[in-house]
Protein backbone atom coordinates (compact mmCIF):
# COMPACT_ATOMS: atom_id res chain seq x y z
CA UNK A 1 0.00 0.00 0.00
CA UNK A 2 1.21 3.27 -0.91
CA UNK A 3 2.14 5.85 1.89
CA UNK A 4 -1.86 7.86 1.43
CA UNK A 5 -4.67 5.66 0.27
CA UNK A 6 -7.95 6.79 -0.30
CA UNK A 7 -10.11 4.47 0.37
CA UNK A 8 -13.68 5.01 -0.83
CA UNK A 9 -17.38 3.69 0.35
CA UNK A 10 -19.25 4.15 -3.32
CA UNK A 11 -23.00 4.75 -3.25
CA UNK A 12 -22.44 7.92 -4.51
CA UNK A 13 -21.91 8.44 -8.32
CA UNK A 14 -19.47 11.73 -8.60
CA UNK A 15 -19.99 13.97 -11.62
CA UNK A 16 -17.20 16.39 -11.80
CA UNK A 17 -17.68 17.53 -8.28
CA UNK A 18 -15.43 20.59 -6.68
CA UNK A 19 -12.99 18.89 -4.04
CA UNK A 20 -13.31 20.75 -1.20
CA UNK A 21 -10.56 20.98 1.23
CA UNK A 22 -10.97 22.10 4.77
CA UNK A 23 -8.03 20.53 7.16
CA UNK A 24 -6.55 21.60 10.28
CA UNK A 25 -4.71 25.26 9.39
CA UNK A 26 -4.18 28.36 10.87
CA UNK A 27 -7.59 29.64 13.35
CA UNK A 28 -9.08 25.86 12.41
CA UNK A 29 -10.73 27.78 9.53
CA UNK A 30 -10.98 25.03 6.99
CA UNK A 31 -11.97 22.77 9.63
CA UNK A 32 -15.00 24.66 11.10
CA UNK A 33 -15.81 25.37 7.62
CA UNK A 34 -16.30 22.44 6.21
CA UNK A 35 -17.78 20.23 9.42
CA UNK A 36 -20.42 22.65 9.11
CA UNK A 37 -20.98 22.08 5.08
CA UNK A 38 -21.00 18.50 5.94
CA UNK A 39 -24.11 19.35 8.64
CA UNK A 40 -26.04 21.88 6.41
CA UNK A 41 -25.88 20.29 3.26
CA UNK A 42 -26.81 16.59 4.71
CA UNK A 43 -23.51 15.50 3.11
CA UNK A 44 -22.94 11.46 3.41
CA UNK A 45 -19.80 9.81 3.72
CA UNK A 46 -17.59 9.24 0.92
CA UNK A 47 -14.47 7.84 2.13
CA UNK A 48 -11.77 8.14 4.64
CA UNK A 49 -8.01 8.40 3.78
CA UNK A 50 -5.57 5.69 5.38
CA UNK A 51 -1.84 5.96 5.99
CA UNK A 52 0.58 4.57 8.16
CA UNK A 53 1.42 8.35 9.06
CA UNK A 54 -1.06 9.35 11.34
CA UNK A 55 -1.41 8.81 14.36
CA UNK A 56 -3.32 5.67 15.82
CA UNK A 57 -6.24 7.86 16.42
CA UNK A 58 -10.01 6.40 15.55
CA UNK A 59 -13.17 8.54 16.13
CA UNK A 60 -16.46 7.97 17.91
CA UNK A 61 -19.51 9.65 17.01
CA UNK A 62 -22.81 8.28 18.18
CA UNK A 63 -20.96 5.22 19.10
CA UNK A 64 -19.64 4.67 15.73
CA UNK A 65 -15.86 4.46 14.77
CA UNK A 66 -14.60 6.86 12.58
CA UNK A 67 -11.68 7.39 10.74
CA UNK A 68 -10.38 11.04 11.72
CA UNK A 69 -9.74 12.10 8.29
CA UNK A 70 -12.99 11.56 6.17
CA UNK A 71 -14.48 12.38 2.40
CA UNK A 72 -18.47 13.56 2.19
CA UNK A 73 -20.38 14.02 -0.77
CA UNK A 74 -23.99 14.95 -1.66
CA UNK A 75 -26.23 12.85 -3.15
CA UNK A 76 -25.84 14.18 -6.73
CA UNK A 77 -22.04 13.69 -6.75
CA UNK A 78 -21.05 17.34 -7.40
CA UNK A 79 -19.92 18.41 -4.33
CA UNK A 80 -17.16 15.89 -2.29
CA UNK A 81 -15.04 17.88 1.12
CA UNK A 82 -12.20 16.58 2.58
CA UNK A 83 -12.03 17.01 6.74
CA UNK A 84 -10.20 16.13 9.35
CA UNK A 85 -10.79 16.03 13.09
CA UNK A 86 -7.26 15.52 14.04
CA UNK A 87 -3.76 17.78 13.09
CA UNK A 88 -1.51 16.17 9.97
CA UNK A 89 2.02 15.63 11.15
CA UNK A 90 4.14 17.50 8.90
CA UNK A 91 5.43 14.37 7.20
CA UNK A 92 2.30 13.24 5.83
CA UNK A 93 0.97 17.02 3.85
CA UNK A 94 3.17 15.79 0.75
CA UNK A 95 2.20 12.61 0.25
CA UNK A 96 -1.47 13.30 1.14
CA UNK A 97 -1.50 15.87 -1.71
CA UNK A 98 -0.22 13.47 -4.13
CA UNK A 99 -3.03 11.38 -3.09
CA UNK A 100 -5.98 13.79 -3.21
CA UNK A 101 -4.81 15.10 -6.93
CA UNK A 102 -4.43 11.51 -7.67
CA UNK A 103 -7.54 11.04 -6.65
CA UNK A 104 -9.34 14.24 -8.32
CA UNK A 105 -7.78 13.53 -11.62
CA UNK A 106 -9.22 10.00 -11.59
CA UNK A 107 -12.67 11.27 -10.45
CA UNK A 108 -12.28 14.41 -13.01
CA UNK A 109 -13.21 17.12 -9.98
CA UNK A 110 -13.94 19.85 -12.03
CA UNK A 111 -12.39 22.49 -9.47
CA UNK A 112 -10.59 22.19 -6.31
CA UNK A 113 -11.42 24.95 -3.42
CA UNK A 114 -8.97 25.14 -0.65
CA UNK A 115 -10.83 26.95 2.83
CA UNK A 116 -8.39 28.50 5.06
CA UNK A 117 -7.34 31.27 7.57
CA UNK A 118 -5.19 34.18 6.70
CA UNK A 119 -3.99 35.67 10.22
CA UNK A 120 -3.95 39.25 11.26
CA UNK A 121 -3.21 41.05 14.33
CA UNK A 122 -6.08 43.22 14.09
CA UNK A 123 -8.91 40.30 14.18
CA UNK A 124 -10.60 41.98 17.19
CA UNK A 125 -11.48 44.91 15.45
CA UNK A 126 -13.03 43.32 12.37
CA UNK A 127 -16.97 43.52 12.46
CA UNK A 128 -16.83 40.97 9.53
CA UNK A 129 -13.47 39.32 8.22
CA UNK A 130 -12.61 39.68 4.81
CA UNK A 131 -12.22 36.83 2.41
CA UNK A 132 -8.93 36.65 0.34
CA UNK A 133 -7.32 34.42 -2.63
CA UNK A 134 -4.56 32.70 -4.35
CA UNK A 135 -5.11 30.96 -7.53
CA UNK A 136 -3.26 27.89 -9.17
CA UNK A 137 -3.18 29.77 -12.55
CA UNK A 138 -4.85 32.35 -14.93
CA UNK A 139 -8.40 30.89 -14.82
CA UNK A 140 -8.46 30.23 -11.14
CA UNK A 141 -7.48 33.88 -10.41
CA UNK A 142 -9.93 35.06 -12.79
CA UNK A 143 -12.79 32.86 -11.24
CA UNK A 144 -11.64 34.34 -7.71
CA UNK A 145 -12.00 37.76 -9.31
CA UNK A 146 -15.26 37.40 -10.96
CA UNK A 147 -16.86 36.74 -7.41
CA UNK A 148 -15.20 39.95 -6.11
CA UNK A 149 -12.68 37.80 -4.02
CA UNK A 150 -9.35 40.20 -3.20
CA UNK A 151 -6.40 37.72 -4.29
CA UNK A 152 -3.11 38.09 -2.60
CA UNK A 153 -0.07 39.05 -5.59
CA UNK A 154 3.09 38.71 -3.30
CA UNK A 155 4.02 36.77 -0.50
CA UNK A 156 4.17 33.12 0.46
CA UNK A 157 1.84 30.27 0.96
CA UNK A 158 2.76 27.08 3.03
CA UNK A 159 1.40 24.05 4.31
CA UNK A 160 -1.17 21.70 2.68
CA UNK A 161 -2.94 24.09 0.71
CA UNK A 162 0.31 25.05 -0.67
CA UNK A 163 0.87 21.83 -2.11
CA UNK A 164 -2.73 20.94 -3.38
CA UNK A 165 -2.31 24.23 -5.51
CA UNK A 166 1.15 23.36 -6.73
CA UNK A 167 0.03 19.43 -7.21
CA UNK A 168 -3.37 20.67 -9.21
CA UNK A 169 -1.37 23.46 -11.21
CA UNK A 170 0.78 20.30 -12.33
CA UNK A 171 -2.06 18.57 -13.53
CA UNK A 172 -3.95 21.81 -14.75
CA UNK A 173 -6.99 20.97 -12.76
CA UNK A 174 -8.08 24.95 -11.24
CA UNK A 175 -7.65 25.53 -7.39
CA UNK A 176 -7.45 27.95 -5.59
CA UNK A 177 -7.77 29.06 -1.42
CA UNK A 178 -10.56 30.95 0.32
CA UNK A 179 -8.81 32.48 3.17
CA UNK A 180 -10.27 34.59 5.98
CA UNK A 181 -8.79 36.54 8.39
CA UNK A 182 -8.73 34.74 11.31
CA UNK A 183 -7.30 35.34 15.17
CA UNK A 184 -3.52 33.54 14.85
CA UNK A 185 -3.65 31.01 17.49
CA UNK A 186 -7.41 30.74 18.34
CA UNK A 187 -10.47 29.11 16.53
CA UNK A 188 -12.49 31.57 14.72
CA UNK A 189 -15.71 30.10 13.93
CA UNK A 190 -15.93 34.07 12.48
CA UNK A 191 -14.04 33.88 9.75
CA UNK A 192 -15.25 30.77 8.80
CA UNK A 193 -18.64 32.22 8.12
CA UNK A 194 -17.12 34.64 5.71
CA UNK A 195 -15.45 31.98 3.90
CA UNK A 196 -18.13 29.76 4.00
CA UNK A 197 -20.82 32.84 2.77
CA UNK A 198 -18.32 33.58 -0.18
CA UNK A 199 -17.61 29.40 -1.04
CA UNK A 200 -21.79 29.40 -1.28
CA UNK A 201 -21.77 32.34 -3.76
CA UNK A 202 -19.32 31.14 -5.59
CA UNK A 203 -21.03 27.49 -5.80
CA UNK A 204 -24.38 28.78 -6.22
CA UNK A 205 -25.92 27.11 -3.46
CA UNK A 206 -27.97 28.16 -0.49
CA UNK A 207 -25.60 28.22 3.50
CA UNK A 208 -27.09 29.79 5.86
CA UNK A 209 -24.40 30.73 8.55
CA UNK A 210 -26.11 31.94 11.32
CA UNK A 211 -26.19 29.04 13.03
CA UNK A 212 -22.37 29.28 12.90
CA UNK A 213 -22.14 32.04 14.54
CA UNK A 214 -24.45 31.66 16.97
CA UNK A 215 -22.67 28.67 18.24
CA UNK A 216 -19.06 30.13 18.22
CA UNK A 217 -18.57 30.18 21.66
CA UNK A 218 -19.42 26.49 22.22
CA UNK A 219 -16.80 25.96 18.55
CA UNK A 220 -14.05 27.79 20.13
CA UNK A 221 -14.52 26.03 23.57
CA UNK A 222 -14.90 22.07 21.84
CA UNK A 223 -11.87 22.86 18.91
CA UNK A 224 -9.40 24.47 22.08
CA UNK A 225 -7.25 21.14 21.89
CA UNK A 226 -6.97 20.88 18.13
CA UNK A 227 -5.94 24.19 17.86
CA UNK A 228 -3.05 23.52 20.11
CA UNK A 229 -2.40 20.30 18.20
CA UNK A 230 -2.57 22.14 14.55
CA UNK A 231 -0.37 25.17 16.16
CA UNK A 232 2.79 22.46 17.05
CA UNK A 233 2.02 20.41 13.66
CA UNK A 234 2.02 24.07 11.79
CA UNK A 235 5.22 24.74 13.58
CA UNK A 236 6.89 22.52 11.34
CA UNK A 237 5.15 23.07 8.25
CA UNK A 238 7.05 26.45 7.56
CA UNK A 239 4.00 28.24 7.96
CA UNK A 240 5.52 31.85 9.48
CA UNK A 241 6.71 32.17 5.79
CA UNK A 242 3.15 33.66 5.26
CA UNK A 243 3.94 36.42 7.14
CA UNK A 244 6.89 37.91 4.86
CA UNK A 245 7.34 38.79 1.37
CA UNK A 246 9.22 37.28 -1.00
CA UNK A 247 13.10 38.42 -1.51
CA UNK A 248 12.65 38.88 -5.63
CA UNK A 249 11.23 41.77 -7.23
CA UNK A 250 9.99 42.40 -10.71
Amino acid sequence: MSEVYIKEYGGVELKGPTLIEGLPDVGLVGVISSAFLVDQLKLVPYGHVESELLPPVMVLHNAELMHPLRLYADKEGSIVVLTSEIALPPTMLMPLAYAVVDWAVRNRVNRVISLNGYPVPNRLDLEKPAVYGVGNGKDAVEYLRKYGVEVIEEGFVAGFYAMLLRETARYRVDAMALLGQCFPKYPDPGAAASVVSKLSEMLGIKVDVKPLLEKADEIKLSMKDLMRQTEESMSGSHKVLEEYLPAMYR
